[in-house]
């Protein structure tokens, strides 16, 4: 009986700890795509971000018990996106639209994209996506796009607790 209670002990401790890995994560990370539309000249945002550390930083933010069963849910991940990312051109905000989201493999993916034509050098980026909740994340901002000669320009910024503007500039993108 000893045994059996024994072995009984082990699986369900292996099993546990299966759970948590599971559940829980030590990488904090996140990724945003802007690209510039070659039709419209428009930027395109595309945001991916783990589903429960999004949840859980409105969750502390606002004080509440937030889950997709929120009758608020919606509107509190796009004001979310919307507070902590943004574009400037020349200390003026670059307006975007929110175009939606979906929540698929445990991921949010939220698009954005802007009002106007804009090209991305001197852009400056504002990404603070969860790093005030998690002092570990790291968000990347992928960018590719033209300037105003028609030249590509591309590259990646990265973002943390404590850096969380960036400019695109013709150099970062090498």
């Amino acid at each position: 009986m000893n045994k059996v209670f024994s072995k009984f002990l082990i699986a369900i401790s292996f099993y546990m700890g299966l759970v948590a890995s599971a559940t829980g994560h030590t990488y904090f990370f996140g990724v945003s795509d802007l690209s510039q539309n070659h039709k419209t000249k428009r930027l395109e945002i595309v945001h991916q971000f783990t589903t429960h550390d999004i949840e859980n930083a409105i969750a502390q933010s606002k004080q509440i018990h937030f889950s997709a069963e929120h009758k608020e849910y919606n509107l509190y991940i796009q004001q979310y996106f919307e507070e902590k990312f943004s574009l400037s051109h020349k200390s003026v905000i670059v307006p975007l639209n929110w175009v939606g989201f979906e929540v698929t493999s445990g991921k949010i993916i939220a698009y954005q994209e802007s009002q106007q034509e804009s090209f991305l050098p001197q852009i400056v980026v504002k990404n603070a996506i969860l790093t005030d909740t998690y002092p570990k994340q790291v968000n990347t901002v992928n960018f590719q796009g033209i300037d105003i000669q028609g030249k590509a320009i591309f590259g990646s910024l990265t973002f943390d607790s404590r850096s969380k503007e960036a400019e695109i500039t013709p150099k970062a993108t090498h």
